[in-house]
């Protein structure tokens, strides 16, 4: 079994858990650690003593984004990464990177992803890859990095939850609780925070009885059926789409304030005028002076 640095990983009863292992960082998603999770999930696929994955996150939150700190680069692989500051050189470093969280849709068998705290940004594009999303009520789930730092690079939102919740959601930034979530099918379900672990292991438990190559078989003609709705061709274009995203105005001028002022500055920036960055499903959105949401 391979040792990883940024990830556990764990084999039990027809289950590999695969837990994201940067609580410091809130499992911001680093270039390590997204291939040493890439080739945890491909060991996972050739196992066959596991039936399924569960993907989760340690400490307070299952994923608060991309690791946006300058990252270490790897000296000991032989791989001369490629260079360059233009449009495409962009989008390849995107796809590279989306190419190794799309394992989760590639591989042969099921993952289920277990969401607590916050999934932000790159974590909804690492969650919303797995076949099935059970999260915890009081989670949140959102994208604020689209406000002003390019464009989703997971497309997956619009075959979750349609065009109309996409689009509310992708271009205001807002985020929704688990709860929400699971109203309009961006999840699978939401249950209370102190259930949320053992509603994961009892589905990923029902996987384990089922033979590994009959999942196999009915996972990937669901999966041919969307990419002939467009799926796998709207993920490389939403890499493109991201790089083009980057060439706004919007986009330079956060990253050259990020460099000049610090990351916290600049996010404070550009979310005070959303307050709480709360959406809501049902009913209308009554907010107080500060922006925060009053529940109805």
């Amino acid at each position: 079994m391979t040792t990883f640095e940024n990830i556990l990983y764990e084999v039990e009863g027809g289950k590999a858990r695969i837990t994201l292992n940067r609580p410091e960082k809130r499992n911001a998603l680093s270039i390590e650690l997204v291939e040493e999770l890439r080739d945890a999930l491909w060991e996972a696929d050739d196992d066959k003593s596991v039936h399924c994955v569960i993907l989760r996150g340690s400490g307070t939150s299952f994923c608060a984004g991309y690791d946006l700190t300058p990252s270490r680069t790897r000296k000991d692989d032989g791989v001369q990464r490629r260079k360059g500051v233009g449009m495409d050189d962009d989008a390849w470093h995107i796809e590279r990177f989306q190419r190794s969280l799309r394992t989760l849709t590639e591989m042969h068998k099921p993952s289920i992803a277990q969401i607590h705290g916050h999934c932000y940004a790159g974590g909804t594009d690492l969650a919303l890859y797995c076949d099935m999303l059970i999260c915890s009520d009081n989670a949140s789930i959102g994208y604020s990095a689209l406000r002003n730092m390019g464009a989703a690079p997971n497309q997956m939102w619009l075959y979750h939850c349609g065009p109309q919740w996409a689009k509310r959601l992708l271009l205001t930034g807002d985020t929704l609780s688990g709860a929400d979530a699971a109203k309009i099918g961006l999840v699978l379900k939401s249950v209370p925070e102190g259930y949320l672990e053992s509603e994961v292991e009892g589905l990923a438990d029902r996987l384990s009885w089922i033979d590994p190559e009959m999942l196999s078989a009915n996972k990937r003609i669901i999966n041919v059926g969307m990419e002939l709705m467009g799926s796998q061709l709207l993920q490389r274009l939403a890499a493109e789409n991201d790089a083009r995203a980057h060439t706004s105005k919007a986009a330079r001028d956060v990253f050259k304030q990020i460099s000049t002022e610090g990351l916290r500055a600049a996010l404070h920036d550009r979310d005070a005028p959303f307050g709480d960055s709360r959406a809501q499903v049902e009913g209308p959105e009554i907010r107080d002076s500060s922006g925060r949401l009053i529940s109805s």
